[in-house]
């Protein structure tokens, strides 16, 4: 039986926004091979249950070569009233998982997600989702938190302090620790450049960054700061110099919602994955209204 989530389920690459059916057999091929590798690394996440996400073939790649995939789940199209020159569309959550490569756990808890999307509550979200957006890092032996090139993507988005804190913050906050290091330039990172064009691309209503272990809710931007999502207790840390929270919540105005979840490597119970779920889509309707687009 083919899962309820597909008929409104494209997942595709930078290049491929809008992609239809697959052209041939190689495009299988590649989404094969795609979730055999992840699989192999995230034992919660099964090959067939990746592969039942009917991911599209890659455009953008990593330094190592690993394709960096994006799926968008948008709300089934309504009737437009007659005469109208712009229509209320569907909220837009981002979803971004893995921007360190040694938290499996905040890859893993977004293909979890992907199964629950279709239900109500969560299908009148527009979702676009990158479940692994470092994959040189996670596929790293051992997985490591930087990408190939030894750069921490949460310190390498091109927020305004960039050029002035970035690597004195580094050197004198974090005593030059490798596993921080912000990277050469601002926007240095072919991953940090992509993720920042799907957000210029997407103009997300709010963005969700998972993250692991530190066991809490972190949140910037505009909007009401969400107090609790399961037992995950908000406990703002600040922003550093080129963080996404810095970025998407200071910088763009965009409510960027930090999920920080107990463990790195072992998945929380799935009552509790649940609970946070169910909490963060309350939050998000109680908070994040659906925009008026031409």
């Amino acid at each position: 039986m083919k899962h309820p989530l597909l008929p409104r389920l494209l997942l595709l690459g930078l290049l491929l926004a809008g992609a239809g059916a697959r052209a041939d057999s190689g495009e299988d091929a590649a989404q094969d091979d795609w979730c055999a590798t992840i699989a192999r690394r995230l034992h919660s996440v099964s090959l067939a249950q990746c592969r039942k996400l009917d991911l599209a073939p890659p455009g953008a790649r990593s330094n190592n070569g690993h394709a960096l995939m994006v799926g968008d789940i948008a709300p089934a199209a309504k009737p437009v009233a007659s005469g109208g020159s712009a229509r209320a569309k569907a909220p837009r959550v981002l979803v971004i998982g893995g921007i360190h490569g040694d938290e499996l756990t905040s890859a893993s808890i977004v293909f979890r997600w992907l199964q629950w999307m279709d239900d109500p509550e969560a299908s009148r979200y527009h979702w676009r989702v990158i479940p692994v957006a470092n994959p040189d890092g996670l596929l790293a032996d051992p997985p490591q938190r930087a990408n190939a090139n030894g750069v921490d993507l949460n310190r390498n988005f091109p927020t305004p302090d960039w050029e002035r804190d970035a690597h004195s913050y580094w050197a004198k906050r974090t005593d030059r620790d490798p596993r921080r290091y912000p990277g050469d330039s601002a926007g240095s990172e072919i991953e940090t450049r992509w993720l920042n064009e799907q957000i210029e691309d997407f103009q997300p209503d709010v963005i969700v960054s998972i993250h692991a272990p530190y066991s809490l809710l972190d949140y910037d931007g505009p909007a009401r700061q969400p107090r609790r999502f399961g037992h995950l207790n908000l406990n703002r840390l600040g922003v550093y110099p080129g963080s996404l929270g810095n970025y998407g919540g200071l910088h763009k105005n965009m409510p960027v919602i930090t999920i920080e979840l107990p463990h790195a490597t072992v998945m929380p119970p799935l009552r509790e994955q649940k609970e946070i779920w169910q909490d963060m889509l309350t939050w998000m309707r109680r908070n994040i209204a659906s925009q008026t687009r031409s």
